[in-house]
């Protein structure tokens, strides 16, 4: 007989700040969490993914470019931009793709790490609301330490704080563990969101769908075979 596991329904989620499905995944998650109110605690925790790693630090390019190599052509770039905004657009965001810009995200998944630290003045979900919104709906470089540090300020954090921060190895280490444990894991596409370790949930699914296992989950950790 397995042992009933108590405390919060800890939810890890593998995602990375230039995915559109994880910022739409994102609202949905929110919104099943919401829904289930009182009923279940939930304990979230962002872990870091790179959808291009060989992304070049310190630089940009428009993402439109990306997507029409990566898709094969603008009309095929155009045509999941367009249908992607207008799921987004469904869950209250909005994309303005057009502006974005395609950067390396090691910075951001190390600033993201260390709002997991018991002395992080900023919460883990306001930052990544932030780098998200910065990337598909200002249009700035997530990339770039000086826009990091500009977004951390608007959560009350100094800049030169952040700044030291990016120009130190802390974090490192660690975030490049947490690229690892998705490979180990077998994680090859985000949204990836892994329930206590044991259970996986693919991809952005809709608020309902995310409810529904999360209670049935919530179930089987109270009547474990």
């Amino acid at each position: 007989m397995t042992d009933i596991v108590e405390g919060p329904l800890r939810v890890e989620i593998w995602s990375d700040v230039v995915c559109p499905w994880c910022y739409i995944g994102k609202r949905r998650f929110e919104g099943a969490v919401a829904a289930l109110g009182d009923d279940l605690d939930v304990e979230i925790t962002y872990r870091a993914y790179q959808l291009d790693p060989t992304a070049s630090p310190g630089r940009t390019e428009p993402v439109r470019g990306v997507y029409e190599r990566k898709f094969g052509g603008p009309e095929q770039a155009e045509r999941i931009i367009a249908h992607v905004s207008g799921i987004a657009a469904e869950s209250g965001i909005t994309f303005a793709m057009d502006r974005a810009l395609r950067a390396n995200t090691l910075l951001a998944h190390r600033l993201l790490w260390r709002s997991t630290r018991p002395d992080s003045p900023i919460s883990q979900a306001d930052l990544k609301e932030h780098l998200l919104a910065a990337y598909f709906s200002e249009g700035l470089d997530i990339g770039d330490p000086d826009t990091l540090a500009d977004i951390c300020a608007r959560l009350g954090v100094d800049r030169s704080d952040t700044l030291a921060f990016l120009e130190s190895d802390e974090g490192r280490d660690e975030v490049a563990a947490e690229i690892r444990a998705a490979a180990e894991l077998g994680i090859t596409a985000v949204p990836t969101y892994v329930i206590d370790g044991q259970w996986s949930i693919p991809g952005a699914q809709d608020s309902d769908t995310f409810e529904r296992v999360l209670r049935r989950l919530a179930e089987r950790r109270q009547n474990p075979s």
